[in-house]
């Protein structure tokens, strides 16, 4: 019977991650490790690594999810290449340092990182600033790759493909938000693939470790949430090109506050 919860609890996740990924430019971390995270609590998983696993199984789960997102905002012609090359080198970097941290840290730790960036971003989109920037472009020179390298250490750290930041970042920097979306879309591949091999290299040989793991990340969810992801994801991506500009940010917002409010719980609990 825990099973049976078990799973159907991860195809349900992976339906809502993928949607979410593709109407938000998310690649559904910010869904799957919440609920991940209590799904392993349901079945007996130490506290100690369970927000560990959640991240690390959720970055897995955005490699394949991120491919399918992006090639439905490619065939749309909304993902700036561009700035993808600018862009993609320093979000490893920061994968790198998140992935330092992260091995470093105890899980209310990560939790309260989820708590705090979410509710962060959530207040920005759900104001009526879509017309409000703080440059005129990306920021370049000295200060550009600290942009970048934040969202790549943060959103490793959050188990999240990067989108819940950089498509903040680029509206701010006067991007269209169905641009935005799109290219964050890409940049989910970008910042997973490097996290998920960290987390398996610094997880490896963990002694509380549940069954299927190979380090932090584990095969069983991955191999559950993976293929309902990609499956819903362009779902999302029709939904999103179908709402107005400012409709599509208050549902970001709003989504983002929910999720912040329910892992605040979990890292003061």
């Amino acid at each position: 019977m825990e099973m049976a919860s078990l799973v159907i609890a991860m195809l349900l996740t992976g339906a809502v991650g993928g949607v979410l990924a593709g109407l938000l430019g998310i690649g559904g971390g910010i869904v799957i490790v919440p609920v991940l995270e209590a799904a392993l609590a349901f079945v007996g998983v130490d506290e100690g690594i369970r927000m560990h696993i959640a991240v690390a199984t959720s970055l897995a789960t955005i490699i394949p999810t991120s491919i399918s997102s992006a090639r439905a905002h490619y065939r749309k012609e909304s993902i700036d290449f561009e700035l993808i090359r600018y862009w993609s080198p320093w979000i490893v970097v920061g994968a790198i340092i998140g992935i330092v941290i992260a091995a470093n840290v105890e899980g209310g730790v990560l939790a309260a990182v989820f708590a705090v960036v979410a509710m962060s971003v959530a207040v920005k989109m759900a104001l009526p600033l879509d017309d409000k920037s703080l440059a005129a472009d990306v920021p370049r020179g000295v200060i550009g790759p600290t942009i970048p390298i934040g969202i790549g250490s943060i959103s490793t750290l959050m188990g999240i493909g990067g989108g819940t930041l950089s498509v903040t970042a680029m509206t701010l920097s006067n991007k269209p938000i169905h641009l935005a979306v799109g290219t964050a879309a890409l940049f989910g591949l970008v910042i997973a693939l490097p996290s998920t091999l960290g987390y398996i290299l610094s997880g490896w040989g963990h002694p509380d470790l549940p069954f299927g793991s190979l380090g932090y990340v584990n095969l069983v969810g991955f191999a559950l949430i993976s293929p309902t992801t990609v499956l819903f994801a362009p779902l999302g991506a029709k939904i999103a090109h179908a709402l107005s500009r400012r409709r599509l940010s208050l549902l970001f917002g709003l989504f983002l506050f929910v999720v912040a409010i329910r892992m605040g719980l979990r890292a003061f609990a």
